[in-house]
Formats: structure tokens, sequence, C-alpha cells
């Protein structure tokens, strides 16, 4: 069967370096790092004392008082993602098909905190089993999903994608899957996480995997720097309303970018660390070239998992000349996780959104806080160190790795 085409009509962000898409993609290109002291709790016992918050962000302006009790943070910045998204997109949400419209979301852990406060309510009780009623609702990582297709409607294929940091890049490449057999016209596709608690700073503190640089959060999201010591744990969301080509077309609709390839494949390795010499990331990238029909040298810009650990950026890097080759050396390759922190199972669609954006606007966002050079990497990689670049953005890759070895890769083309 032939399959159909699939393009970007309408973006939303929430994210810790704006709170619209303007206002996220604005910061992109000027370099501003979301990493701050933490402020949702006291912070001054554990290893890691910041992190890349969502900042002056009110559940009051958004819901009322009655509904945000019943969503845990990382619902509600779903469907502030989607509001925008679906805004941005021009839809008669009146006159749409609702049967043939779908909500796909990532998540990598979902309800954290309503998880951690309702363990930590019951542990300090008498053993009386007091539970809030809306304690499995407000924490299982799809009722996101479900929330966003009761407020709009939206009764095509509903589910959420789990895995680890790959999550919301497994939501866009199952969106796609299903459009292009014509499954459905049009597909809420994102993620969303809200991790930044005493249990997600403390647990990823415990895998060493936080940076330390507490006295110095700025600059701690290192990517590609000789001094990198781990990652930026951030909060935040992002929506992508992708539809059918020719729907699109038939009303009219701006279009960001078209969804041309997607890979996945698995480490197969260990449980957190990658594969030494990149041998997953080469998999996917060469499948979602393959998929896409393209060769190596029609992608112009790659925004990588890139999160700042001493052994991931190392093997990312193998792999990019391991399927790029000489073509390496004439990417554009930058890791925004350096100003958005690792937003874990929504880090895969803000940083979809940066290479829709970078396709959209020929410009692509930098790698902040560059101060060392690695002798690790080949000094040939341009990883578009602490300023943006403006050049041609024919297409772009966007790489997402997961704990447990999951990795997934989807290009956007200018149409």
């Amino acid at each position: 069967m032939e399959l159909k085409r699939v393009v970007v009509t309408g973006i939303g962000a929430i994210t810790p370096i704006g709170n619209t898409v303007e206002e996220y993609w604005n910061a992109l290109i000027d370099g501003r790092s979301g990493a701050a002291p933490i402020t949702q709790f006291d912070a001054s016992l554990f290893k890691t004392r910041f992190a890349c918050e969502v900042k002056n962000y009110n559940p009051n302006d958004f819901f009322d008082r009655k509904e945000a009790r019943k969503l845990d943070l990382f619902a509600q910045y779903a469907m502030v993602a989607t509001d925008e998204a679906i805004a941005d997109s021009g839809l008669d949400m009146g006159a749409i098909d609702k049967d043939r419209f779908g909500v796909i979301w990532g998540a990598g852990i979902g309800g954290l905190k309503t998880f951690q406060d309702e363990a930590i309510a019951f542990g300090q009780g008498d053993g009386t089993p007091r539970f809030n009623p809306f304690f499995i609702p407000k924490m299982i990582a799809d009722i996101a999903p479900g929330h966003i297709s009761i407020k709009h409607g939206l009764r095509g294929p509903n589910f959420t994608t789990v895995s680890a940091c790959a999550s919301s890049t497994n939501a866009i490449i199952d969106a796609v899957t299903y459009i292009r057999l014509g499954k459905m016209n049009l597909c809420v596709a994102g993620g969303s996480e809200a991790a930044v608690t005493e249990a997600g700073i403390g647990g990823f503190n415990a895998l060493q995997a936080l940076s330390k640089r507490n006295d110095d959060p700025t600059t701690a999201s290192r990517p590609f720097d000789k001094n990198r010591d781990g990652f930026v744990l951030g909060d935040g969301g992002g929506s992508l309303i992708l539809e059918e080509y020719e729907h699109a077309k038939a009303r009219g609709a701006k279009i960001y970018a078209e969804v041309v390839g997607s890979g996945l494949s698995a480490d197969a390795y260990h449980m957190t660390a990658p594969h030494p010499e990149g041998l997953g990331a080469m998999n996917v990238m060469r499948y979602a070239l393959e998929d896409a029909g393209m060769k190596p040298e029609d992608i112009d810009y790659i925004n990588v998992h890139g999160t700042s650990t001493p052994l991931g950026d190392i093997a990312e890097s193998k792999a990019i000349i391991g399927v790029f080759g000489d073509h390496a050396h004439k990417l554009n390759i930058s890791s925004t996780k350096s100003m958005t922190g690792h937003l874990l199972g929504a880090a895969g669609i803000i940083e979809a959104i940066a290479c829709i954006l970078s396709v959209k606007n020929d410009i692509v966002p930098p790698t902040i806080n560059h101060f060392t050079d690695d002798e690790e990497f080949d000094p040939k990689l341009n990883f578009t160190f602490n300023k943006a670049e403006k050049r041609e953005v024919r297409a772009a890759l966007s790489n997402t790795f997961g704990f447990g070895g999951h990795n997934a890769s989807a290009i956007f083309k200018k149409i």
C-alpha cells in the first residue's frame, strides 16, 4: 500500500527556558540556561541541589482549583502544551472528524510526586490505609492522553509510550505510523515529565547520573566538554499536531515540516550505560535514514541526545561518525539539553520541536557551556558550541536514548 505523508501543523511547549513555543525558541537561540537552585522542595541535604524547573507556572492560570488537585504536574504540562498546539494548528475543532483524531503521549515516569507524597503520608501514619481516591488516576503515565482526549473529545487511538528518555520520540513515531497507514487523520503527539522531586533527585543521585556543580548551576550541563560530570534534571513538556498531508492541504493549514523517517533499536548491552561503540545509536540513525529514503548527505543538523555524561556523549559521537562518515564534519550538531536540562520522557518532544523550528527558520541552536575541549572527540565535528549558527537546514535528525538501551530517532524535513 502507498503510505500517506505526515506533516507538523501545530506546536506547543512548556519548558525550563520558556512557557510557550515562542519563548522556548528565543531562549534556545539566545543560549540561555534553565538551571537554577531547586525551589519545589528543600534540597539542602541532597548531593545535587539544582535542576531545570519550569518557572513562573501557576496551575490556577489554566485549571480551576478542584481540577488542578486531580492532576499531577506532568499531566498539567501535557494539557497546557497541547492547548497551545491545537490553537497554533488553526483547526476548527467543531468541524473535524474526532473519531480519526488520536492522542499518543510519552512519559518515562508519570506522576512521581503523586506516588511519592502518598507513600510518605502512609509511612508517617499509624498503618491505617488512607489514600487519596485520585492517587492511582493521578499517578499512572497513561492518564495524560486520557485527559487530553476527554477535554477535546478526541476519539482516535489513545495511549502512552514508555521507553525512558526515548518515550516522546516513540510517541511521535507511533503517531506517524498510524497516520501513514490511514488509521487516523490527525494526532496529538508529545510528552511530559515532572520528576524534579525528592525521589527524582535522590534516585538519580544514587545512580551517580546528575551533575553536582552546585556552585554554578547555569553551567552544569556541559555536553561534550572535558569537565562534564552528569546531566541536569528538567521538567516540562511539548506537543505536536501531526496531520496527514492531503488533509492539511485541504484545510489550508500552515505546515512547519514533514516527518519523513524514523528508527528504533536496542543496545542490548546494559541497564543504564550506552553501548561503548554506539552500536544501538548507529543502528537507529541508519534505520531512520532508510525509512526516509535519504542518504547521510541529506541531513544538515543533528539534535543529539547529548546528556553531558562522561560515557554517553562519547558513544553518540562515535555513532555519528560511524553512520555519516566524512559528511559528519559538514553537519551541525548540538545538544539543547545544555540549556533545558534532561526532561527524561519529555526530552524527545522538546528536542523534536527544536529540530522542526531549525528546519523552518534555517538556524541551529547551540550547545552552551563549552569551556574545555575533550580529546576524546573528533576535533572536526561541529558541536555548534556556545552560539547559534545560521545555515540552510534541509533536514534535521533528532536522537533520544533511554535507560534499558531504548533508542529512537526521527527526521524532519522542509516541505
